[in-house]
């Protein structure tokens, strides 16, 4: 992924209110990312519970939406699968986000919903186990064919949002 900065997170975000915009506040880890290592950019907003977005690529392009979850409520004696990295997890850390779609029919109040980690952590998720130098050691095929599903689904999951037709 282009390594972004805050103001192009903010035009990307495609079904973004103004006063949403307004009350955006990145996460600390925005200013050290190493783009290059993903395909994804997502956070839980630190000032405002229940808020995240996610940031990824469409035809080159940065796309963003913001995301709507619950508090987590789920149980740690459950599992649950998160839709966009398959990683099974406690059901307490995978909540039902949902973001509204871009243009009129999200002002018609019409939103997409999705199964996600609720830490909105899948990039480090499926990456786990990376070596400290990426150089140094081949990702294993079963690695990479899970860092390519999640940006697939990632960037279907986004353009389904964003799709104005």
């Amino acid at each position: 992924m282009q390594a972004l900065t805050e103001a192009e997170v903010r035009d990307a975000l495609r079904n973004a209110s103004t006063a949403e915009l307004a009350q955006l506040t990145l996460p600390v880890s925005f200013f050290v990312t190493e783009w290059a290592h993903l395909d994804a950019f997502a956070w839980r907003d630190p000032r405002i519970p229940g808020r995240g977005y996610l940031v990824t690529e469409l035809d080159g392009e940065p796309v963003g939406v913001v995301l709507r979850a619950p508090s987590p409520n789920g149980s740690h004696h459950r599992a649950a699968i998160c839709n966009l990295c398959h990683t099974q997890q406690p059901a307490d850390q995978v909540a039902m986000v949902s973001a509204r779609r871009a243009g009129a029919a999200g002002e018609r109040g019409d939103s997409v919903g999705i199964y996600m980690c609720s830490d909105l952590a899948c990039q480090d998720t499926v990456r786990l186990g990376r070596p400290a130098a990426p150089s140094e050691v081949m990702p294993s095929l079963r690695e990479l064919e899970s860092i390519d599903g999640l940006a697939r689904r990632t960037r279907a999951f986004v353009a389904n949002v964003v799709e104005t037709g």
